[in-house]
């Protein structure tokens, strides 16, 4: 297991330095100004220059880049071009809010999608078709418009909800929950329609397995055979699934976070990327791969738990 999961950090680390490599070519390509960005269209070129050297914007963009790495790789990810805050501050102030959600989000589904796509691959009866068309609905239906459609019924027309805002758990749990629901709700649908599916078809499939009508024939109670035997063998592929949805929750964290006005990440993304931003950008493109990294490297651990021919893979 030790040598699993080091060569699963190994690849981790070379994954992040090709992506940051990348990323930071592509943010720095010609053609933005920042300098004339940071003083305005009428100030003079000669302090346009100037701002640019003091950031560093006239060197090559392999040494920006070198000198970028050196830093961040003693914790200083540099500041804000237009804020002038601490990169590592800033992110830091919004991290646990989409942190909540993302962690809320995996939480439903997995309960949520275990749950019902056990059910529905054991009974095959009403509450399977009743998945299938929940699982069309939920690939079929536009994230936005659930979104729109939560805030329009449980916030605007019921009241049960804020539209928007967002209240640290600190300052009151009980506000912290409310402004977190609608957008927790948004973000499960899509997450548990696809994960839900993935287990169904686990279950039939081992289901359907030589052992498991052996065991059957033998008298063992369904509930041992599931919990010893089916679930064990068909979590793998729906765990996998589970740790994508964790990622792609991401992207859906940008609309959800934009819709009900919440200060996380996802917002901060959108509207540091259109000024330009490059320290904050990298920091961002640094903490959605180290995340993406221990996500990953979580599932396969897990993975490798459940089936020991993983690690052998």
């Amino acid at each position: 297991m030790v040598r699993f999961v080091a060569r699963r950090l190994a690849a981790g680390v070379v994954l992040l330095f090709v992506i940051s490599f990348l990323s930071y070519v592509l943010l720095s390509l010609p053609g933005t100004d920042v300098g004339r960005q940071l003083l305005g269209q009428s100030a003079a070129q000669e302090l346009v220059d100037a701002k640019n050297h003091e950031l560093g914007l006239d060197q090559p963009i392999l040494t920006q880049y070198w000198n970028w790495l050196v830093a961040a790789l003693q914790g200083d990810f540099g500041k804000s071009w237009f804020t002038s805050e601490s990169v590592l501050r800033a992110i830091g102030n919004r991290l646990p809010v989409t942190l909540s959600l993302m962690i809320g989000v995996t939480l439903i589904t997995a309960v949520v999608s275990f749950a019902v796509g056990i059910w529905a691959g054991v009974r095959r009866g009403v509450v399977d078709r009743a998945l299938q068309i929940f699982a069309v609905l939920g690939y079929a239906l536009p994230g936005f418009l659930v979104t729109l459609v939560l805030v329009l019924v449980f916030a605007v027309q019921l009241r049960w909800f804020p539209a928007i805002g967002y209240i640290s758990i600190d300052r009151s749990f009980v506000g912290w929950l409310s402004t977190v629901t609608l957008p927790i709700i948004a973000l499960s649908i899509g997450s548990i329609a696809g994960t839900s599916q993935q287990v169904r078809g686990s279950v039939i499939e081992v289901m359907r397995q030589d052992y498991v009508r052996t065991l059957r024939a033998r008298g063992l109670p369904m509930r041992t055979i599931l919990i010893r035997h089916v679930l064990r063998n068909a979590s793998a592929p729906a765990l996998t699934v589970l740790g994508m949805q964790f990622v792609g929750l991401l992207g859906g964290a940008v609309i959800v976070e934009q819709i009900f006005g919440l200060p996380g990440i996802g917002s901060m993304a959108v509207k540091y990327t259109t000024r330009g931003d490059i320290p904050i950008i990298m920091g961002l493109v640094m903490v959605t791969v180290v995340g993406v990294i221990i996500i990953n490297l979580l599932v396969d651990i897990i993975i490798g738990w459940l089936n020991p021919k993983a690690r052998v893979a």
